[in-house]
């Protein structure tokens, strides 16, 4: 893992055959469907970041997080969005997902998930993680943010 890069958090909430998806309304991602997450705040685990971005983003509180991924994505032409992403599952929580200025929540058949409209990245990843597997993996990603490389391989997540 990459320690130097700046932490962020995923939390993909699910229940039964669906998976909670939001679309970014601003920000870094705008436009793109994906989990709940964001920038760790100094001072926070990267579990708390987790917690507190879903409460923000959907006012939710997730009770209990399964670390499914880390990921490290490289921008060499933008490095001020290099990140090591640590992707979470959740299947309990408090609260009803609520749109908010930053994300409008939607729950998507797990057969129906529209890789189209998320980041090129996920539709590599993604399955896997749904499938059971842990992974840690590295996005290289263009100008466009094309993928221009990548690695993934299955890991032990404590």
């Amino acid at each position: 893992m990459n320690e130097n890069l700046r932490k962020v958090s995923l939390i993909f909430l699910r229940k039964e055959d669906e998976i909670l998806l939001a679309m970014k309304k601003r920000g870094f991602g705008e436009g793109f469907l994906n989990g709940i997450g964001g920038k760790q705040d100094p001072g926070e685990t990267i579990e708390q970041t987790a917690v507190r971005e879903c409460q923000e983003e959907i006012d939710v509180t997730p009770k209990k997080l399964g670390k499914v991924a880390v990921i490290n994505f490289f921008f060499p032409e933008k490095p001020e969005h290099d990140q090591q992403c640590h992707v979470y599952f959740c299947e309990e929580w408090d609260g009803e997902p609520k749109e908010t200025d930053e994300m409008r929540p939607d729950w998507v058949k797990l057969s129906e998930i529209p890789y189209e409209k998320m980041w090129n990245d996920d539709i590599i990843w993604l399955p896997k993680v749904l499938s059971g597997e842990k992974i840690e993996a590295d996005f290289t990603f263009d100008k466009d943010d094309e993928i221009v490389d990548y690695k993934v391989q299955s890991m032990t997540i404590e």
